[in-house]
């Protein structure tokens, strides 16, 4: 099974994608751990992905899709995954059904953690107004500031990816403000009800055999 996982940053899509990862034992790919394997192996992607982040710019799409397109490609992720932050751009998404399709597959399913934006910058404040409480140093990623970039960052450029695939059926959607284990049961039974289909597809056209 093959698929991804949306939502804004804060919304618990890492929490929820190991879950998921764990329980299907399948392998959770993320860009920024992709990025930094392909540039530890020395890949010839993995040095101009180097030579771009130094130099402090963001990664273009192609060498993105590029470094997506070999780990893809390995034995371990032909025909599973779970991808966590990517794609992040319509055109990205684009690229990912290409690459899909080159190799004869598709996605199976988009999981989205719908969160409204003025919630989790509330449950932001709190975290770190709780923090600064305790005495503790606020992380970089708890200012509001910080959130409020990077919402604006996911409302313009990642946010469409929802009507994207909406528009092919592969989208499913859970409400993220409910506790942590109400969404992770709500993404299992979404999964289980999917992979119950795949198998009674797979035993009618004989592909279990």
């Amino acid at each position: 099974m093959r698929l991804i996982i949306l939502g804004p940053p804060g919304a618990g899509k890492g929490t929820q994608a190991v879950r998921i990862a764990q329980r299907l034992g399948v392998p959770q790919l993320s860009t920024g751990e992709m990025l930094r394997a392909a540039v530890q192996a020395g890949t010839e992607v993995g040095m101009q992905a180097r030579a771009v982040m130094e130099g402090g710019a963001l990664v273009p799409d192609h060498i993105v899709l590029r470094i997506v397109a070999e780990r893809i490609e390995a034995p371990d992720t032909r025909q599973r995954f779970i991808l966590d932050g990517f794609p992040r751009t319509i055109s990205q998404a684009v690229g990912l059904d290409d690459l899909l399709a080159v190799a004869g597959g598709k996605l199976d399913m988009v999981l989205e953690i719908r969160v409204e934006q003025d919630v989790l910058l509330d449950r932001i404040v709190n975290r770190a107004a709780e923090a600064a409480r305790r005495g503790e140093p606020v992380r970089k990623d708890d200012s509001p500031e910080t959130l409020r970039s990077r919402l604006h960052v996911y409302a313009e450029e990642t946010a469409p990816l929802v009507d994207y695939y909406d528009r092919r059926g592969l989208l499913r959607s859970v409400d993220g403000l409910q506790p942590i284990e109400a969404v992770a049961y709500q993404l299992r039974t979404i999964v289980d009800l999917a992979l119950g289909e795949e198998l009674c597809r797979d035993r009618i056209t004989g592909k279990h055999e």
